[in-house]
């Protein structure tokens, strides 16, 4: 029978051991061959690839913010358009023939108040020649948004530390807007008000040119009548049952008196919704996220 050569130890010694791990440390701190380092450990931290790296907030809000100014820019023209009469302008030349009656001049002044109050007090209509109705409605939203760039337009000038805006039209002052988005991503305040401003001002000239407001349907049933009518209304960050015949028991709301109302779950009520519809909280979020990109796609 072979016995093992007492000469031989099959146990390390402290100092083989400890020059093993010292070994073993210097290969961990980085004494790697050339090709056994990984590719993303010549990055900065040894961190993942830059090309696996997810967006940020701020990339995602500087994209809603770019994709809601280029929805105002192609509607805001609309806009105009809906505002500019029907009739040519008394003040505008006139081509007449020669040998012609002259056109008839437009009401007067007063002709045109008799005309409004009559309208006002009887809901008659003067037959003839008159002005095409005021639409204080488009006049409004045309005024609001106007001053709304403006102010926008200094304010981020301002913040960035910039000389004053110059003069220009509104269309102009959004692709400004548009071109300091870069530089106002570092500021998180500035970029989420740049953000919420132009998606509110775009709302606004949607719902001037009779644009209906976006509904997305929401898996699971309404806790009160049970019947598969959850909508999510993103514009206004609520989640309504459509359905006419629902009915709640909470005593402060008004779908118990008012037919026309609609009971609704705001954000903080969304858990709750979710668990007694069996809706998919996530699902839900994102259907009440409001973005210009889910606007564009309709």
């Amino acid at each position: 029978m072979n016995t093992p050569n007492a000469s031989t130890s099959n146990t390390r010694t402290p100092d083989a051991g400890a020059g093993a791990g010292a070994r073993a440390d210097a290969r961990k701190s980085g004494d790697q061959k050339p090709g056994d380092r990984k590719p993303h450990d010549r990055r900065s931290g040894g961190g993942p690839a830059a090309d696996t790296v997810a967006p940020t907030t701020a990339d995602a809000m500087t994209a809603d913010a770019m994709l809601w100014i280029e929805l105002l820019l192609r509607q805001f023209p609309e806009l105009l358009t809906e505002l500019a009469p029907a009739y040519r302008s008394p003040s505008a030349p006139r081509a007449t023939l020669s040998g012609a009656h002259p056109a008839p001049a437009g009401p007067t002044r007063a002709e045109r108040e008799e005309a409004l109050r009559a309208e006002q007090a009887h809901g008659l209509t003067p037959s003839g020649a008159r002005t095409s109705p005021l639409r204080l409605h488009i006049s409004d939203a045309v005024r609001d948004i106007t001053d709304g760039v403006i102010e926008l337009d200094e304010a981020v000038h301002d913040r960035l530390r910039l000389p004053r805006p110059r003069r220009e039209q509104v269309s102009g002052r959004l692709l400004r807007i548009a071109g300091l988005l870069d530089r106002a991503a570092a500021d998180d305040v500035l970029l989420e008000h740049v953000r919420d401003e132009v998606r509110r001002m775009a709302r606004r000239c949607t719902r001037a040119l009779g644009g209906a407001e976006p509904v997305v349907r929401v898996s699971g049933r309404c806790p009160w009548c049970d019947s598969v009518s959850l909508r999510a209304f993103p514009a206004r960050r609520a989640v309504l049952c459509v359905n006419p015949a629902c009915r709640c028991t909470d005593r402060a709301c008004d779908c118990r008196t008012d037919p026309a109302h609609r009971h609704a779950w705001s954000k903080g009520a969304w858990v709750r919704l979710a668990a007694e519809s069996g809706a998919d909280l996530a699902e839900l979020t994102a259907s009440t996220a409001d973005t210009a990109r889910r606007e564009e796609s309709r």
